[in-house]
C-alpha cells in the first residue's frame, strides 16, 4: 500500500474513533471514552509517522529533480503535445506547480527539468 492510501485510511479511522469518543462521553461510558482516546493517541503517533516519512520521500525526489543541470518553463505548445516532447528529450522530468512536488520546489509554471538543454 503506498503512503497516500494509507495516510487517507489512518485519517478515515481517526475520525471514527474520535466520533466514538464523543458518543461514549455523551453515554457516560468512561471505560470506552478511555479505551478510543488511548487508540487515538497511538494512531495520531503513527500518523505523524507516517507524514513525516512522506515529506523525507518527496525532500528526496525534489533533490534529485533539482540536481538535473537544466531547467526552464514549458510553453503552451509543448504542455499540449507532452509525448512529442518528452520523446524528443531524453530523462526530462515536468513538473506541474499544482502537484506535492511543485508546492515543495515553489514553482509557479509547468517547468521541465532535463540533463541537457532542450
Amino acid at each position: 500500500m503506498n503512503l497516500k492510501q494509507e495516510l487517507q485510511q489512518m485519517n478515515n479511522r481517526l475520525d471514527k474513533l474520535r466520533r466514538k469518543r464523543a458518543g461514549a462521553k455523551e453515554r457516560g461510558d468512561e471505560a470506552i471514552a478511555a479505551q478510543a482516546s488511548n487508540e487515538i493517541e497511538t494512531l495520531t503517533k503513527k500518523l505523524t509517522k507516517v507524514k513525516n516519512q512522506q515529506r523525507r520521500q518527496l525532500s528526496k525526489q525534489e533533490s534529485d529533480v533539482k540536481s538535473l543541470p537544466f531547467k526552464r518553463a514549458l510553453t503552451k505548445a509543448e504542455q499540449a503535445d507532452m509525448g512529442k516532447l518528452k520523446k524528443s528529450v531524453k530523462g526530462l522530468v515536468v513538473v506541474h506547480p499544482m502537484t506535492a512536488l511543485g508546492r515543495e520546489m515553489g514553482l509557479s509554471e509547468v517547468t521541465g527539468f532535463a540533463p541537457k538543454a532542450f
